[in-house]
């Protein structure tokens, strides 16, 4: 059996680490292609040592671009390798544009698509997130997915077949990835305390692509900061590149602005930081897993789940909530109460387990 994984932007990194190598338990010949839709090496290159994922058979080298562009290029080159390596299955993670290529590649060759983490919704289609995760999903023959309202999710749009509720693979791979750093080491190199700081990721289109939202976000950072709170933020190049445009000034006193950071540096900075100011859908479930609450500069997330329990908030891009919202919870002493939401961190092994009853039922058929 050959299975072809397509990769291209951190988080795929993250979840495909771990799939990958319990692909590789079973002797499954695995062909990885990177699209090299982040090219950053604190973006790409890091994550493949640190997840020991396997250097990948194919780079694309695609690049940033508008999202047709870009889709458009991708779609182009997986055909290509498609063609060649004649896969049985293509894996394809989350939401990136390279996971749509992939998807549209693959079903237009009739090879069946499994995608990894299907289900998400945002309900708003202005996100180009959601246009991909929902394409993917309807010519997907394998759906993934971490959650049960991901599953009521796609049940809604009339997809039944072919839908696992494994639990989330980066659920999997944080927990294993937490004991093998030394979170003191990290947390010196950022001249940082436990508890004693904030943590800021900020990098969706819908924020850094707007002058008003980009300029309310980080003028709540620099209030935050202003009032004692030291803050921590790793800008994602997106972000660095609108700031320059529209001429932010990020300078205050607390505010740590600092290179994108390794996925074991993002753990430990998530696990440590008492909030989170984030937009992005991992960085919010990875501070789950770490018990650390996330303000969330968005009108809706996928992950309603922890909105719903009364774990994260959803404020907008609007100073004042950011601000309000952020200080509330840096001083709570509220009990955070445990709930299984993400499976028992085995989504893995499950997802691979599936893959191989379909080749055993290809065989006998």
């Amino acid at each position: 059996m050959k299975v072809l994984s397509i990769v291209g932007a951190r988080p795929q990194f993250v979840k495909a680490g771990i799939v990958s190598r319990e692909l590789r338990k079973k002797e499954i010949k695995e062909i990885f292609v990177h699209t090299g839709q982040h090219y950053d090496f604190n973006m790409s290159e890091v994550f493949f040592k640190e997840l020991q994922l396997p250097k990948p058979d194919y780079y694309l080298g695609i690049g940033s671009g508008l999202h047709g562009e870009q889709t458009g290029k991708m779609l182009i080159e997986i055909e290509k390798v498609l063609l060649k390596e004649k896969p049985d299955i293509v894996l394809v993670y989350g939401d990136t544009n390279s996971t749509l290529a992939g998807a549209l590649a693959s079903a237009k060759l009739h090879i069946p698509v499994a995608h990894v983490e299907a289900g998400l919704r945002s309900f708003n289609k202005k996100m180009p997130e959601e246009i991909n995760r929902v394409l993917t999903d309807h010519i997907s023959k394998f759906l993934f997915a971490p959650t049960e309202i991901a599953v009521e999710n796609l049940k809604r749009e009339g997809i039944t077949e072919g839908v696992y509720n494994v639990g989330d693979v980066m659920y999997d791979i944080a927990l294993e990835s937490i004991e093998k750093i030394d979170e003191q080491e990290v947390l010196d190199k950022y001249n940082l305390k436990s508890k004693k700081f904030i943590l800021t990721t900020i990098h969706r289109a819908e924020n850094t692509d707007s002058r008003e939202n980009l300029t309310n976000i980080m003028e709540a950072l620099k209030e935050i900061a202003n009032q004692g709170m030291k803050i921590i933020f790793p800008i994602h190049p997106r972000t660095k590149k609108a700031v320059e445009r529209y001429n932010i000034d990020l300078k205050a006193e607390n505010l740590l602005a600092v290179e994108p950071v390794s996925y074991f540096e993002m753990l430990v900075l998530e696990k440590n930081a008492k909030v989170i100011i984030t937009d992005s859908g991992g960085v919010q479930k990875e501070g789950y897993f770490f018990r650390t609450p996330c303000i969330i500069p968005r009108n809706e997330t996928e992950w309603v789940e922890l909105i719903d329990i009364g774990f994260n908030t959803l404020t907008g891009a609007k100073k004042e909530k950011i601000t309000y919202a952020t200080l509330k919870e840096f001083y709570s002493h509220k009990e955070i109460k445990k709930y299984n939401i993400y499976g028992d961190g085995k989504a893995s092994r499950k997802i691979v387990e599936i893959i191989i009853s379909h080749e055993n039922y290809m065989d006998n058929k």
